[in-house]
């Protein structure tokens, strides 16, 4: 071995374990069994070395880079990579200028993989199009993004999506227990990992392999040998490795929206351990609670309604303390507001009913309001009927109520307000039935 091969040898070495331990081909390929697994479309694709462009998402540490670098080294094609955040359009065209060059020098098509491709902007993306539409250039794109809202659609059409998942529990095991024997990981140390320790990286890994692997390689780094040179990696240490559990979750991203979602239907839903588990998600991710008590307020209007007008009162107050407060102690407030709402009597009357009076608005043409109801201070044509005119002051009436029309004459007798049964808004509905029989 050379001087030049050497310092290449010592550069992997000092990689990340993460990185060390990506498979080199689909033998080695731990998880996603849903889209590699074997005999699926992209596992054939890639023996067969018939690979067309395709998007590869999902969250951190789920293998898209690695997938890409297994392809690399099973593809007969001119394997080029880039990554978004760094690279512009001038990148791309010289990408586009050696991919031509293979074509006619040696006969060989040229992937090129673009990871963190949601970076590129509008300009860039629609620099790749015409060539990934030609067939210079086969595109692989890794993006933690859902492509459908983050990649141009046209680059989309012409991709296959493949979803990755998080790892399960037992995926990662596996990669961790072979990273502590192979020689390109751990396999030169005597290590003796407890199935405890291990357990505990696995799961507070999340799903995400590179976490668990390089959280075992500090273990395995910062823990002092015993006299005979045997390295101990204890439940303790593994947990002084990795203090946090990862979250999948970014503010803009898939995560977000999902998390959001899933607290939004926990307090539609009645759940209030649920609802308060996904606030504490969110809060550990870093959300901003101002965007939480905004969801809470909407939620208390919209699914709690006046079935507990209380519920829009305890929101407001919440988003209020919320700010005035802040964190920590705001999450407190946001959980009690949260709580409240889930346990309140749900309706989603007071939705409907604005929701077909837009409608309305949209599809019915209104000529004139009716003619009580105008303002009658304002000035009126000679000879015309008085704005105001016959108006009944409801006060002046038994009950403090008189029948008359309020709606438009196109839309007489429309009924917009379903009250329910549930909560206070069951008195509300008695009321109504009375008064508008």
């Amino acid at each position: 071995m050379d001087l030049f091969e050497q310092n290449r040898e010592n550069a992997k070495k000092s990689e990340p374990l993460a990185a060390r331990m990506r498979p080199v081909s689909l033998d080695e390929w731990v998880g996603q069994e849903h889209i590699i697994g074997k005999n699926t479309l992209l596992a054939r694709a890639i023996k067969a070395d018939k690979l067309r462009s395709l998007v590869l998402y999902g969250p951190p540490g789920t293998g898209k880079t690695t997938l890409a670098s297994v392809i690399s080294s099973t593809t007969e094609a001119v394997f080029m990579q880039i990554n978004a955040t760094t690279a512009g359009v001038k990148d791309i065209q010289k990408a586009v200028e050696e991919a031509k060059s293979a074509v006619v020098l040696y006969g060989k098509r040229t992937i090129l993989f673009v990871d963190e491709i949601h970076r590129f902007n509008k300009l860039q993306q629609d620099a790749l199009l015409p060539y990934v539409e030609n067939g210079t250039i086969i595109l692989i794109g890794a993006t933690t993004e859902n492509p459908y809202f983050e990649v141009n659609k046209a680059l989309v059409s012409r991709s296959m999506i493949f979803e990755l998942n998080p790892l399960s529990q037992e995926n990662i095991l596996s990669l961790l227990r072979r990273a502590i024997v192979d020689p390109r990981g751990l396999g030169d140390f005597l290590i003796t990992a407890h199935d405890d320790a291990l357990n505990f990286l696995a799961d507070r890994a999340n799903g995400d392999a590179r976490t668990a692997l390089n959280s075992l390689e500090l273990a395995a780094l910062t823990t002092e040998p015993t006299a005979d040179g045997r390295i101990e990696i204890t439940l303790e240490v593994a947990a002084a490795c990795i203090q946090k559990r990862p979250l999948m979750y970014e503010k803009n991203g898939d995560n977000h929206y999902d998390t959001i979602s899933a607290f939004i239907k926990s307090m539609r839903g009645s759940d209030p351990d649920a609802a308060v588990y996904y606030l504490a998600r969110m809060l550990h991710a870093g959300e901003d609670p101002r965007f939480i008590a905004r969801r809470i307020l909407i939620h208390a209007s919209e699914d709690v309604g006046n079935a507990d007008p209380h519920a829009l009162q305890v929101a407001a107050a919440a988003a209020t303390a919320v700010q005035f407060v802040g964190l920590p102690e705001g999450q407190i407030i946001l959980a009690q507001a949260a709580i409240y709402i889930a346990c309140a009597p749900k309706s989603n009357a007071s939705c409907n009913a604005i929701y077909a009076a837009l409608a309305d608005v949209e599809k019915v043409q209104v000529k004139s309001l009716p003619i009580h109801l105008k303002d009658p201070n304002k000035p009126h044509a000679v000879g015309s009927q008085k704005h105001g005119a016959g108006y009944k002051y409801s006060h002046d009436f038994p009950g403090n109520y008189v029948p008359q029309q309020y709606l438009p004459d196109e839309l007489k007798g429309r009924t917009y307000y379903h009250p329910t049964e549930n909560g206070v808004e069951k008195k509300i509905k008695e009321s109504l039935r009375r008064l508008r029989s």
